[in-house]
């Protein structure tokens, strides 16, 4: 869905309409799933601009930008895991979970040998950057609350650089003028837009849509065996009435559209 939406406005607009593929998880990437994204894109009609933007191949360019988040002391190593946060009788609630509650901020003499990942130091960053505003086509002019996520990974201890950070370095590389993303990635928002004033980047506006649910009311996802385009093209499903709907603000086959 964020694919057609994106294109149809670039095309709108005589703007361009940019691949990007997140790869830097090497846990999770390959190059059948690559090839795939690019074949699903096809299949609906969507042709790109210029050449894909992979992330695997710019991790130089995320490490420069995490230390000048360093220099400050904006951001801290951490070497807790899911399970210490979890059973932390500290750590506080926000709106996706448990937030991390600052066990490793501060550590006077860190052991930079053992596995780390790298966090924002959120009161600080907002501290230095001050007030901070983005724009939803839908919502208006949000005031920025990095602080609903807490003090969000930055650089991850199985990969070199976090969505958060790679997201913002690029889209300022490309150029970009407008997100068009689901709804699930709001809050994320936040925390972008204070990296952007932290690293002197100019700030995109933003267009978080409804986000396709089955009919049993769960989020599309591959843990609850949701359909993939692969399936739809196999089951010989008219890519021309998926885009339509989705042109028409509709779900298409059955789905619905999440109001939350």
């Amino acid at each position: 869905m964020s694919a057609v939406l994106s294109h149809d406005y670039a095309r709108a607009r005589g703007g361009r309409f940019l691949l990007r593929i997140e790869d830097i998880d090497p846990g999770r990437t390959r190059e059948e799933f690559v090839a795939g994204i690019e074949e699903d894109l096809r299949w609906l009609g969507l042709a790109w601009d210029g050449p894909v933007m992979r992330q695997s191949a710019r991790l130089p360019l995320y490490a420069q930008a995490l230390e000048r988040l360093k220099a400050p002391g904006l951001v801290y190593p951490c070497f807790c895991t899911r399970a210490d946060i979890q059973r932390s009788a500290s750590a506080p609630h926000g709106p996706e979970g448990p937030l991390y509650p600052g066990m490793c901020r501060g550590l006077a003499d860190p052991d930079l040998s053992r596995p780390h990942a790298w966090r924002l130091d959120v009161a600080r960053a907002m501290a230095l950057a001050g007030p901070l505003t983005w724009h939803d086509e839908h919502a208006g002019t949000i005031a920025a609350r990095p602080d609903l996520l807490g003090d969000v990974v930055l650089a991850r201890k199985d990969a070199p650089v976090s969505y958060h950070l790679a997201v913002t370095v690029d889209d300022a590389a490309q150029g970009v003028t407008d997100v068009i993303r689901g709804r699930d990635l709001f809050l994320s928002t936040h925390v972008h837009r204070l990296l952007q004033a932290l690293l002197d980047l100019p700030a995109p506006r933003y267009h978080h849509h409804a986000l396709m649910i089955g009919a049993d009311g769960e989020r599309l996802a591959k843990r609850h065996c949701a359909l993939s385009l692969a399936d739809l093209r196999e089951r010989g499903e008219d890519p021309a009435a998926i885009v339509a709907a989705f042109r028409r603000g509709a779900a298409p086959l059955g789905f619905r559209l999440s109001d939350a």
